[in-house]
Order: structure tokens, then C-alpha cells, then sequence
């Protein structure tokens, strides 16, 4: 019995050893040990980046709808930047937990350098851009006069800063493949306290502090994400118990781990681009219903965002255990750990769903006292509930194909649930059948279903267990 059912002793032992950091290696012992030492400083990471999320857009929130609308709009243009971090960091993951589990750090610690490079090349562009033509992008966005007024700095600021993103993704994703989620958590809690305690002093000016108000916000999440990003760097080149540590020996191009890098980044960036760039779209069609209603939504994904993130934390342990377990040769292994953490996964956040439905409306109120954007946020947070159950095996699914370097699969998944259906449904439900803001919501709740079926229908193919990286 004693073999079965864990003490709980053993129990907070390792619950200290997942957020202290594990030595065990991921391909051999106990399968359900091993999901839990990886998911929960993965979940953890998450959980913080999701109150960020929510307390970010808690502070603007007591500026106005205007400054909501200008932040909510910044982050649906920056959701491209993301899809792009998103899309190295799979390769990054699959190539690193790949040689990691073919017990080879040093050719781990050359691909993760790879990443790097490629990641700076990407900033670059993106930086000019975002601080060129800040207004013309939020105009583009359906953005009134005055928010383009009010966001136009911060849209230049966070987009001229985003190498911090970037790099905040890729080093993290190199911790996650390597096993080393300690470190991803860690790097994400610095960076996220530090943005929520900069927050209020900088945009209402408290004490010393100047009073910048949506600028604030900008500064502050720079900071944060830049003073994380410092201690990823520290610990790639001096953590003493990291897997793998990288010396100037690595500070090498090597066309071949790039070129490999790329071929899987490539499809990874377009399966987020498709994904992300869905979202976008469906806020242009929110847009058409004013001010108060793209505030509505703004705080509402947020929340989402809130229930979503920690979700993923589950969804990267299974691709880092897949990309290990193919690594070594066993791929029985990590379908099983896919299936596992696919049933966790679901149970979390069907108890989610139920908080999201039966308090929709008092959380909405935690961030705005505007009527309309408290019915609007509390609507979409009810009707995208009635997906959790199912998303929940289509976050993981779609992981698990990412974590073994078949970034193919989730991209057509992406594809037909977003842009066959997701968006020419909302159009026809918002504006033809005039359901408005709740017809994109329903939209949403039904692709995300679909996207779950059509992960389990083809994860269960197996195709993926043969993917070279």
C-alpha cells in the first residue's frame, strides 16, 4: 500500500524538490513523479505571468476605458511578437529536450546559443517598427482618436523593448527542455513582482515616483521583464546546478543546429501567427461595438488568460517529457505522459469554469465600475467556460506534438479551428445574425472545442513518435 499511495511526507518533499529544482532524470522511474515535478514549477511560472496579466490591466483599469482600450489593443498587435517567441521557443524546447534526453548537455547548450542568435535578429525589426509607426498601428487596430492619443507612447515602449520578451520566451523554453523548469519559474516571478510593484508607483506617482500614467504601465513591465531576463542570463553562464551551461566555446554559429532550428521554428511561428493573429481579428470586430465593449473584453481575456497560462504550465511538462522520452528511445512513455497530464489538465479547469460562470460578474467588477464593460466581460467569460473541459486535452495535445518537433500538426489544427471556423463564425453570429459582442464569444468557445477533438484525433494517429530533430 505504502508503494501506491504516496505520505505525506514524500508528498511535501517533493513539492520542495519541484520548486527547488530536480536532479532526477525524466526518462527513467516513476511516470506520475515526473509530471509532477515538471508541472508545477511549470504551473507556478504560469500562474505568475497570468497575475500579471490581471494586475497589469487592474492598475490602467483606474485610468479609464480609454487606457484599457489602449492596452488591450497593444497587446493584441504584440500577440504577433509573441507568436514569433512562441515559435523559436518550441524549437528551442524540442531540440534541447531532445539531446538532453540522448544524454548530450553540450550539444543542448549549442542549440540553445542558436536560439539566442536567431532571437536577437528578430527583436531588431520589430523594435524599429513598433516605435516608427506606434500610431499607425493602433489606428489600424480601429483605435478612437483618443486612444491613440493616450497609448501611443506606450505601444512604442513596449514594442521597442521587446527583445525582453524574446528572450524571456527562449531562455525559459531552453530551461523547460533541459528540466530545469526551477529556473523558468523563477525568472518569471522576478520579472512579474517587480512589474506589479513598479506598477502603481509609476503610473499614479506615489511617493518619489513620478505620476506617468499609462506610460507607467510600459515602464514598469520593461523593467520587470529586463531585470528577469538578467537572471536567465546569469544562470546559463554561472548557475552551478543548471543541466547545461554555456561558455564562450558555444558562442559559435553552427548553420546546421540553425538551419534544423529554424525548419522547426518555421511552421511553430505560423502555427501562432494563425492562432494569434485570430485574435486580433476578433478584436477589430469587437471594436465595432465601441469603447465599452473592447474594455469589456480586454479585462475579460485577461482573466481567461488568468485560468489559461497556468494550463499551459501542464501542457509544457508534457512536451518536455515527450521531447525527452523520444530522446531516449521511448515513446510509449510519453504518449502515456500526455494522456496523464491531458486528465489533470481538465480537471483543473473544469473547476475553473465553474468559478468563471457563477462569478462572472464580480470579477469583472474587480476592474471596472463601467457598466457596459461589466456585462460584455462577464457574458464572455461565462460563454468561453463551456470549452474549458474540452480546450483543456487540446492545450495539451497540441504541446505534446510541439515538445516532439512536429510543429506541422498543430499548425493545421490552429488553421481550421481559428480561420475556417473561428472567424467567419463570429462575423456571421456578431454582425449577420446581430448577436454582437456574444456571438463572438460563442465563436470562441465553439473553435476551441473543435480544436480539442482534432488534437486528440490526431496525436492518437502517432505519426509524431517518428519526428526527427
Amino acid at each position: 500500500m505504502s508503494k501506491t499511495i504516496p505520505t505525506r511526507r514524500t508528498l511535501f518533499a517533493d513539492l520542495r524538490e519541484a520548486i527547488v529544482g530536480s536532479r532526477q532524470d525524466f526518462t527513467e522511474g516513476s511516470l506520475g513523479r515526473a509530471i509532477f515535478l515538471l508541472s508545477i514549477p511549470m504551473v507556478l511560472e504560469m500562474m505568475m505571468q497570468s497575475v500579471f496579466e490581471v494586475a497589469d490591466i487592474y492598475f490602467v483599469g483606474q485610468l479609464g476605458a480609454d487606457a484599457v482600450a489602449a492596452v488591450g489593443l497593444t497587446s493584441s498587435l504584440l500577440i504577433l511578437v509573441f507568436a514569433l517567441g512562441m515559435g523559436l521557443s518550441m524549437a528551442a524546447t524540442a531540440t534541447v529536450a531532445r539531446r538532453i534526453g540522448e544524454k548530450d548537455p553540450e550539444a543542448a547548450a549549442t542549440a540553445a546559443f542558436q536560439a539566442l542568435v536567431l532571437g536577437f535578429g528578430i527583436s531588431v525589426p520589430i523594435g524599429i517598427i513598433g516605435v516608427v509607426f506606434a500610431p499607425e498601428m493602433l489606428a489600424m487596430m480601429g483605435a478612437s482618436p483618443e486612444v491613440i492619443e493616450i497609448g501611443t507612447t506606450y505601444c512604442a515602449i513596449i514594442f521597442g523593448t521587446n527583445i525582453t520578451i524574446l528572450f524571456l520566451f527562449l531562455i525559459n523554453a531552453i530551461f523547460r527542455g533541459t528540466g530545469d523548469a526551477q529556473y523558468a519559474m523563477r525568472a518569471l516571478w522576478i520579472a512579474n513582482l517587480l512589474n506589479i510593484a513598479l506598477d502603481p508607483l509609476l503610473i499614479f506617482g506615489i511617493g518619489p515616483f513620478p505620476e506617468m500614467g499609462i506610460m507607467g504601465a510600459a515602464v514598469a513591465t520593461t523593467i520587470g521583464r529586463a531585470v528577469g531576463v538578467c537572471y536567465q542570463i546569469y544562470i546559463l553562464f554561472r548557475g552551478k546546478n543548471a543541466r547545461i551551461r554555456l561558455t564562450m566555446a558555444h558562442f559559435k554559429i553552427d548553420t546546421e543546429v540553425m538551419r534544423n532550428m529554424l525548419r522547426i521554428s518555421g511552421p511553430g511561428m505560423l502555427q501562432y501567427i494563425v492562432g494569434t493573429a485570430s485574435w486580433i481579428a476578433l478584436m477589430r470586430i469587437i471594436a465595432m461595438f465601441g469603447a465599452g465593449a473592447v474594455a469589456g473584453y480586454t479585462i475579460a481575456i485577461r482573466v481567461i488568460i488568468f485560468a489559461l497560462l497556468p494550463s499551459w504550465g501542464m501542457g509544457n511538462a508534457a512536451a518536455t517529457l515527450v521531447g525527452q522520452n523520444l530522446g531516449a528511445g521511448k515513446p510509449d512513455r510519453a504518449e502515456k505522459a500526455v494522456w496523464i497530464t491531458s486528465f489533470v489538465n481538465m480537471v483543473f479547469l473544469g473547476l475553473f469554469a465553474l468559478v468563471m460562470f457563477f462569478f462572472a460578474e464580480p470579477i469583472i467588477r474587480l476592474f471596472t465600475d463601467e457598466a457596459e464593460a461589466i456585462r460584455i466581460g462577464a457574458n464572455c467569460l461565462r460563454i468561453v467556460s463551456y470549452s474549458y473541459i474540452f480546450f483543456a486535452y487540446g492545450m495539451v495535445t497540441v504541446q505534446a506534438f510541439n515538445g516532439a518537433g512536429d510543429t506541422k500538426s498543430p499548425t493545421w489544427i490552429n488553421f481550421i479551428s481559428y480561420w475556417l471556423l473561428q472567424l467567419p463564425l463570429a462575423y456571421a453570429l456578431a454582425v449577420s445574425l446581430n448577436w454582437e459582442t456574444d456571438g463572438v464569444f460563442a465563436a470562441i468557445a465553439i473553435a476551441q472545442t473543435v480544436l480539442a477533438v482534432l488534437g486528440i484525433v490526431w496525436f492518437r494517429q502517432g505519426k509524431w513518435k517518428t519526428q526527427m530533430v
